[in-house]
């Protein structure tokens, strides 16, 4: 993922979930981005080109001991 999309996928989180929402870059991976809040990861972003418009997808796990 290019940096200046990372910088406008961070903004989005900071403004819509949380101001201390972090998107960060996936070391070895250029399709996806990672999201914490704080040092606690939340989960990945993944981009999207199948139908010629890019979006992007947030895909986090909610594990039962959490609840």
């Amino acid at each position: 993922m290019k940096p200046d999309e990372i910088k406008k996928l961070d903004a989005y989180f900071k403004r819509v979930i949380n101001p201390q929402a972090i998107v960060k870059a996936r070391p070895r991976k250029n399709d996806s981005a990672e999201v914490y809040l704080g040092d606690e990861f939340l989960g990945v972003i993944y981009i999207d080109d199948e139908d010629g418009d890019r979006s992007y997808n947030f895909s986090m796990a909610i594990l039962d001991v959490d609840l």
